[in-house]
C-alpha cells in the first residue's frame, strides 16, 4: 500500500512522499510500521512538518448531505518527524511506529468488515507553509477476542450488526475515555424481544490494556477483564441483561 503526493504549488519538480505500512491490519493496542520515503525535487527545502495520523470515519456533513464523513475524517492519533532540510534530489528515509490507541475505532468483526467503518493512515507534509493531506493508506483494525466475544454471542442470539458510526463527544457515565469519539455498533433485535421505541441496541466498547467497558443502549458501563471473556461466558451475561432490561 503506498501514498505518493506532490506540491503542485512547488511545481513539476517538487519534493514527493511514499508511506509504506509493513502490514494494513490489525487490533487496538498493536503496533505497526510504516516507512516513509521523501524524494527531493529540483531545489532544496526546509521541511517544516512532516506528520504521521491515524484517522477514522465521523459521523457529519459532507457534501451538503448528512452521512459519514470520510473526506474530513476524524483525527484519533498523530506524530510527527523532526524538521529538516531536504537537497535537491536527495532522499530521506524515516522509520516510524505506528501504535493502534486501545479506543480506535473498529472496521471489522468476526473478520467481516463493519458497515460504515473505515480507518487509515495519512501523511501530511508542509514546505513553505504550503500543507498537503495526501492520500489515505487504509487500514483495516480488527475486534479485540473480547469485543468479538460479545458480537458474536448478540449474533447467536439473534441480532443482526447493522452500521457502525463513529461520533464526536463523550459517552455519559464517568467512563475513562481518552478519545474524542466513540463508535457505536448497531444490532437489531430480533422480533422474539420488547424493543419499546426502537428496533436497536446500541453497542459502545471503550476497551483498555487489560479490560473494557460496554454500554448498551442506555444501560453501562459494565466492566469486563479480557481475561474472563469469551462466547460462553459473553452470551451468558447477554441473556440475563437483556432479558432485565428487555423482556420477551
Amino acid at each position: 500500500m503506498g501514498l505518493r503526493t506532490f506540491f503542485g504549488t512547488l511545481g513539476a519538480r517538487a519534493p514527493q512522499v511514499e508511506t509504506v505500512l509493513d502490514r494494513v491490519v490489525g487490533r487496538p493496542g498493536e503496533r505497526l510500521t510504516a516507512t516513509v520515503t521523501v524524494q527531493g525535487g529540483g531545489a532544496a527545502v526546509r521541511v517544516e512538518g512532516l506528520a504521521m495520523e491515524l484517522v477514522t470515519r465521523v459521523e457529519g456533513l459532507e457534501e451538503g448531505g448528512t452521512e459519514l464523513a470520510w473526506r474530513q475524517p476524524g483525527v484519533v492519533s498523530a506524530f510527527s518527524l523532526p524538521t529538516f532540510t531536504l537537497s535537491p534530489g536527495e532522499t530521506v528515509v524515516r522509520e516510524v511506529d505506528c501504535v493502534l490507541p486501545w479506543e480506535m475505532p473498529l472496521t471489522h468483526v468476526g473478520g467481516r468488515r463493519l458497515r460504515g467503518a473505515r480507518a487509515a493512515l495519512r501523511t501530511t507534509m508542509k514546505i513553505d507553509a504550503a500543507i498537503d493531506r495526501g492520500d489515505f493508506d487504509e487500514i483495516a483494525v480488527h475486534a479485540l477476542p473480547a469485543q468479538d466475544a460479545f458480537l458474536q454471542a448478540l449474533t447467536d442470539l439473534g441480532f443482526r450488526l447493522g452500521d457502525a458510526e463513529v461520533k464526536h463527544g463523550r459517552l455519559r457515565g464517568g467512563t475513562a475515555q481518552t478519545l474524542p469519539y466513540r463508535q457505536e455498533i448497531e444490532a437489531h433485535f430480533p422480533a422474539s424481544y420488547n424493543r419499546r421505541h426502537d428496533d436497536r441496541l446500541e453497542i459502545v466498547f471503550l476497551a483498555r490494556a487489560d479490560s473494557l467497558d460496554l454500554t448498551t443502549g442506555i444501560y453501562g458501563p459494565y466492566t469486563f477483564d479480557h481475561a474472563d471473556l469469551d462466547v460462553e461466558a459473553a452470551t451468558a451475561w447477554l441473556v440475563a441483561h437483556l432479558h432485565a432490561n428487555w423482556r420477551r
